[in-house]
């Protein structure tokens, strides 16, 4: 009895409670439909948004006449590419695609290297850009040593792996072709070198413009009726930033090299997954990162990414397309937010961390500090032999845990055949 009062006593002060509204997974799938979610668990949306300001440019008629364009536009590209795609059809007999590659004669390295700078000599921006490579001394060269395709700033050479089939070789070729650009434009800094925001997002610029340089090479090839090109791009993780080109391209063909295309496929690759992916590898190398920034101030740091940034934009054929956007790249929460929470915490603890020693070391003598064996000059050249062990990781593996001196080289394709994968 004493239960039942005191359970009708407590029901009152329930119902008077404000309701919270919370969207959540499990096993990263959502149950349940609700007006906030977030594919992060335990997400709360505090903002409250005042819709005032639209529904007055709602009753006025404006804004749905500027949508209603917007929107017309947009329908008429994807609608002529539709149109298009069809074209770029994929054989699903995979039996039949094995028994051809099996039954296929071994050719020589000279054939092959002959037959990738065939193609890429027609396309006008990959042959700009081979030209561009031979000017520097720089050659491309088969090898079983690598997983993938590697540029060697050393040696001087781009190797690519032999066992490729033929499509996917020219494709790396011109991924370390503009990789030899970047490097060559100073746009290749390692993102350790920046301060951890800006870190991201140089980062992300410099793959994003790799994946730039690989869609337009296959709409170029694709353009001299070389459809195999882009059937790899289209049935691949990269058919979105494909896509994004070919609205353009079908609408003015003169976006290939006035930089709107470029554009586009530069600004569909931050929309995408890629950016949680990408984050996460690097922020894994900064937690394992002891040496510092190789700038002295965030503002040294911001100046040095709006100058990379223009540099990433410049074309070996074509108007820089990332010149007049270098500012909004830099400031715009689309191109610099740490989407996925456990980067963001990870970031923010990064940030905290080098802050508490940079201001621990402020307070010790000179002395000490030069003792520690941090020298802020040599910062990015030791940043950059980091890269390169990352890069060459790939490569070979050395085994010293049985006491033996062992090199486990990797042969074989990737386990991972998507396209983006095996090409980045």
């Amino acid at each position: 009895m004493d239960n039942e009062i005191e359970n009708t006593a407590q029901t009152p002060i329930l119902l008077d409670r404000q309701k919270v509204r919370m969207a959540y997974t499990l096993n990263d799938h959502q149950p349940v439909a609700c007006t906030i979610i977030s594919e992060q668990p335990f997400f709360y949306m505090d903002e409250e948004c005042d819709f005032d300001a639209e529904e007055a440019l709602m009753e006025e008629g404006l804004y749905d006449v500027a949508l209603d364009e917007e929107i017309r536009a947009l329908q008429s590209k994807m609608a002529r590419y539709e149109r298009l795609s069809s074209e770029f059809t994929q054989s699903s007999n995979v039996l039949d695609e094995f028994i051809e590659n099996f039954t296929e004669p071994n050719r020589e390295p000279k054939e092959i290297l002959a037959s990738i700078t065939q193609t890429l000599s027609e396309s006008r921006y990959a042959q700009s850009l081979l030209e561009f490579a031979q000017g520097n001394n720089v050659n491309i060269a088969l090898s079983k040593q690598v997983e993938t395709a590697f540029y060697d700033k050393a040696a001087k050479t781009i190797f690519i792996r032999q066992e490729l089939n033929h499509v996917d070789q020219v494709l790396l070729s011109v991924q370390e072709l503009r990789r030899h650009w970047q490097h060559k434009h100073d746009a290749d800094k390692h993102p350790l070198t920046f301060h951890p925001d800006h870190a991201v997002l140089i980062n992300r610029t410099q793959l994003a413009d790799l994946s730039v340089a690989i869609v337009r090479t296959a709409w170029e090839l694709q353009l001299q009726n070389k459809k195999d090109y882009w059937v790899r791009i289209e049935h691949s993780s990269m058919a979105d930033l494909g896509r994004a080109l070919a609205r353009e391209a079908l609408d003015d063909f003169r976006t290939l090299n006035n930089g709107k295309a470029s554009a586009a496929i530069f600004e569909t690759w931050f929309l995408s997954e890629r950016c949680c992916q990408q984050d996460k590898k690097l922020i894994n190398t900064m937690l394992a990162d002891y040496r510092g920034y190789g700038f002295d101030t965030a503002q040294t740091s911001e100046r040095v990414s709006i100058e990379l940034i223009s540099a990433l934009g410049e074309q070996s054929f074509g108007k820089n397309y990332l010149n007049e956007h270098a500012q909004t790249i830099l400031h715009d929460p689309l191109f610099t937010e740490a989407r996925d929470r456990s980067n963001a915490n990870f970031l923010w603890f990064i940030k905290f961390e080098r802050s508490f020693l940079e201001a621990e070391q402020e307070l010790q003598p000179r002395e000490l500090i030069n003792m520690s064996g941090i020298d802020q000059a040599d910062n990015q050249k030791m940043h950059e032999d980091i890269h390169n062990e990352t890069n060459t990781s790939n490569i070979c593996e050395y085994d010293r845990s049985n006491g033996d001196n062992i090199i486990h080289i990797a042969f074989g394709s990737s386990s991972d055949n998507t396209l983006e994968n095996i090409l980045t």
